[in-house]
């Protein structure tokens, strides 16, 4: 059985076509059975594809004149949807062309374009923004979300549990991953009466769910290795991916600064190489790049900006990986399971979720 198309934006991204065709190639390597739809200057994808004759006898192109810029509000480039790069790609999915989709463009614009054409699935109310980040553990962990929605209540973050498993159990080949939810402490009586209201239904619905609920987690355990899926609501993932983010960034500069700061200094920077090296293939964003646009009735993978060809082959990799593995079809298999009405209707239904599109930006640098 042939495996659907990915599109992708070729001219997304800090480096533009040049680095996403040779990314494509790179992930063509890994898996072969696919073919793509490259969408942008076809020209320029041409020219690009000259130096990769694998890719380029696997791939069609599709013409887009125009391109979504870095800064550009959603608002203003769903209105261009039906020309740009970006928009063309997402909506190749929707007609059945092509059955992910890959951009490194504006986050804020994709997240827009994906939930417009491709709507959320049956008992999802919001999407979410999963990436992918490295922990002391065996596994990634998979949090979620980072970024599309600020405000969440109870029903969004079991369903952002129950998809965010389905991910794990398909990236980590985890059967039973375990959940918790970020709070501020792990006792029980902490946290926002949301929190509580959604840990109350996963409780109740342990024994019916594809993965283990285990409490709460609080931000500075993220990175220990003990848990597979982080669930929050977006302003609070965004924040505690950006203050991730520079930790690492901090780390890093601070050896370069101490082992650049004396001769002895520069010795021991030769002694201790290999586990230096070992420590930037751990933290470099490249390898953990691709991030996921989950609940949609569709796969949308978004690569960060300034992923290098390695990034982009690893952001296509987890989009063939999710169509292999039937993920859509996953996650509704795991909401019949607990019953869509007792997820849509228990908890606090107060109505603050808001999707938006302009927060999402952080997740593409990590994942």
């Amino acid at each position: 059985m042939s495996l659907p198309r990915i599109a992708v934006d070729a001219m997304g991204g800090d480096e533009g076509v040049r680095v996403m065709v040779e990314g494509a190639a790179l992930a063509r390597r890994r898996h072969d059975q696919f073919k793509f739809l490259l969408v942008g200057d076809e020209a320029r994808i041409r020219q690009a594809l000259e130096n990769h004759p694998n890719l380029r006898a696997a791939s069609e192109i599709l013409h887009a004149p125009d391109v979504v810029s870095g800064d550009e509000k959603p608002t203003q480039a769903l209105r261009r949807s039906k020309t740009t790069s970006m928009g063309l790609a997402v909506d190749a999915v929707k007609q059945g062309l092509a059955g992910a989709a890959v951009s490194a463009g504006n986050t804020g614009a994709l997240m827009a374009m994906s939930k417009l054409a491709l709507r959320t699935m049956p008992g999802i109310d919001r999407p979410a923004l999963a990436a992918l980040l490295p922990t002391l553990g065996e596994h990634d962990l998979v949090m979620l979300d980072l970024g599309a929605n600020t405000d969440c209540d109870a029903r969004n973050l079991v369903q952002f549990a129950i998809m965010g498993a389905a991910y794990s159990r398909i990236v980590n080949g985890l059967e039973s991953p375990r959940v918790r939810l970020l709070n501020i402490g792990t006792e029980e009586t902490k946290g926002t009466g949301d929190l509580q209201d959604a840990a109350a239904l996963l409780k109740r619905a342990d024994g019916q769910l594809a993965f283990t609920f285990d409490g709460f987690t609080e931000a500075d355990k993220l990175s220990r290795g003990d848990v597979d899926v982080v669930v929050t609501d977006g302003f609070s993932g965004n924040i505690a991916l950006k203050a991730m983010e520079g930790a690492a960034r901090f780390v890093a500069d601070l050896l370069r600064r101490s082992f650049s700061s004396s001769l002895r200094s520069k010795f021991g920077f030769l002694i201790s190489r290999p586990a230096t090296e070992l420590l930037k293939h751990h933290l470099d964003p490249n390898n953990h790049n691709g991030a996921v646009f989950l609940g949609l009735n569709g796969v949308v993978v978004k690569s960060h900006g300034s992923a290098s060809a390695l990034g982009v082959a690893h952001a296509v990799a987890v989009a063939a990986r999710l169509l292999e593995e039937n993920l859509t079809e996953r996650i509704a298999a795991d909401l019949a399971r607990v019953g869509e009405e007792a997820i849509r209707t228990s908890g606090r239904t107060n109505g603050k979720a808001a999707v938006n599109p302009e927060v999402a930006p952080a997740a593409e640098k990590r994942a």
